[in-house]
């Protein structure tokens, strides 16, 4: 490859900031405290609904709140993070994450609690797409890069795993406050270190004027789409106000786009998605994602209520999953990512997961943990791992400087709706065969004991069907990347993008045209 393919003019040298790697450090430790929160909260939702005396009605905006701000609010702040520098945006980000989990550790009611959540989302949406922003525009070394971003994905993937195990134990021996407090050393630490570590290449802020009316438009149509799958698992999918809410959100998104096409400085580039790999990347993670939330959600009731498991030992059950993602992203995804096309590990990778979801299916009231669910979280961390590596690097692959914060964005953006969606249809799926399950067989039982044989029965049957479900959407995930994404191996291939731009060259991994 040529000195001009391989360097674009002001895009910084391929040795990057010394600092870089102990930036990797603190920017990983941000990443860690996100993802942690959101499992941590769930485990001590039954205990912080009892102290605070939320209705039953009530205690979804305490998951809600938050997912409406951090996912409404994600494009705003990656475009938040491209005008102000990415460091300043993730300081920010953490010292404002800090104030809001202080908060919510220290509410006294409902309201507050569910004020702080809401508060905690928007930080968020400032700090994930500065934080996946930074690792790339500092980490240019297609080797370096893939490390770096093994890393980032291992945490990404794994994280939200040790939540289970980290809030079990602060819920069981400590107190619910606690699964808020314990975010307040990871964002001062994360913060300190950021602010003396990290320094941001130069030329790379995008300070057009803020694009007012794609602000408004997609902050309101992701607040629909989110609201409106909440509000289906909740109210059902006929309810009137979840169908109008997704009426709103087709609307808005079109608008949205059709402005984005038209203003000068839009907030989100259309070159951003429009390009087939980038496109590939966000579409395929965010149907994986509604597979893993699917899993996270069926695999803790399950093992809870069906097994009598306790919240500690429920999250050290989702060890192995942990212990194949970090394989895989770290040892499989980063050493071969510089070998291989990214469809070549993206594809597989969703394949292997699938087949640990597909064991998943075969679950019933006696499985035993060491022959089911041990080789099949194995396999889906395995899958994941590795497919996530070389996604969130490619994510923002090629993009121009100044958009790496909307870029970035777009990763946190389709990973939250994807989220959103995995919840509330699979669990309206796991419902509705329950319900079937339960009206076919419980007239054959007699006995109170056989009555609640049945409804466990049911309960697993509404698992599985699920389940399913989240295998075909992997199989699904492979197809889109397979078909869409064409980047050759970062080290030697030039890929010609399809979006804005497609007569131009794209050095890989270069983040400038």
């Amino acid at each position: 490859m040529s000195e001009t393919a391989a360097k674009a003019p002001g895009a910084p040298a391929t040795s990057g900031d010394a600092n870089r790697w102990k930036a990797l450090v603190f920017i990983a430790l941000a990443q860690l405290m996100v993802v942690l929160d959101a499992t941590i909260v769930n485990i001590a939702l039954p205990s912080a609904q009892t102290d605070l005396g939320i209705s039953d009605g009530n205690r979804q905006w305490v998951v809600t709140a938050y997912a409406l701000a951090f996912g409404g609010l994600l494009l705003f702040g990656g475009r938040i993070a491209d005008l102000w520098g990415r460091k300043n945006a993730f300081v920010v980000g953490l010292i404002g994450f800090a104030l809001a989990s202080a908060l919510g550790g220290a509410a006294t009611s409902g309201a507050m609690m569910f004020g702080a959540r809401a508060l905690q989302g928007v930080f968020g949406a400032l700090l994930a797409p500065a934080a996946l922003s930074l690792l790339a525009v500092m980490f240019t070394d297609a080797k370096e890069r893939a490390k770096a971003f093994g890393i980032y994905g291992a945490i990404a993937g794994g994280g939200g795993a040790v939540g289970f195990i980290l809030g079990g134990v602060l819920t069981e021996y400590m107190d619910w406050r606690w699964t808020f407090f314990v975010n307040i050393p990871f964002a001062i630490v994360a913060a300190l270190g950021a602010y003396f570590v990290i320094r941001e290449p130069e030329g790379g802020r995008n300070r057009n004027p803020l694009d007012i009316p794609g602000v408004l438009l997609s902050t309101l149509g992701l607040v629909a789409l989110v609201y409106g799958f909440t509000r289906a698992e909740s109210d059902g999918w006929g309810d009137s106000v979840t169908v109008g809410m997704f009426v709103a959100s087709a609307v808005l998104l079109i608008a949205f786009v059709v402005t984005e096409a038209r203003v000068k400085a839009p907030l989100l580039p259309l070159r951003v998605i429009t390009d087939r790999n980038r496109g590939g990347i966000y579409l395929s993670l965010g149907i994986a994602i509604i597979a893993m939330f699917g899993t996270f959600l069926f695999l803790t009731y399950y093992l809870q209520i069906v097994k009598g498991y306790t919240p500690i030992k429920t999250g050290f059950a989702f060890m192995p999953m942990i212990v194949g993602m970090m394989v895989g992203s770290t040892q499989i995804g980063t050493r071969l990512m510089t070998r291989l096309p990214a469809r070549l590990l993206m594809g597989p990778g969703f394949l292997v997961a699938a087949v640990g979801m597909l064991l998943m299916t075969q679950l019933e009231i006696g499985s035993s943990y060491a022959s089911t669910i041990l080789p099949a979280m194995l396999l889906l961390g395995l899958g994941m791992g590795t497919a996530f590596m070389p996604a969130m690097s490619l994510a923002t692959l090629g993009v121009e400087p100044r958009d790496a914060g909307v870029a970035s964005a777009m990763v946190n953006t389709s990973q939250q709706v994807g989220g959103a969606i995995g919840t509330a249809l699979l669990n309206t799926i796991a419902a509705s065969a329950t319900t079937s399950y339960i009206a076919d067989h419980i007239g054959s039982a007699t006995s109170k004991s056989q009555q609640q044989l049945v409804a466990l029965e049911g309960q697993v049957h509404g698992y599985t069907n699920a389940i399913w479900f989240a295998v075909g959407m992997l199989v699904l995930a492979a197809a889109i990347v397979v078909t869409l994404v064409n980047a050759g191996r970062p080290d030697t291939t030039a890929v010609t993008g399809s979006g804005e731009g497609a007569e131009e060259e794209l050095a890989i991994p270069v983040v400038a045209h």
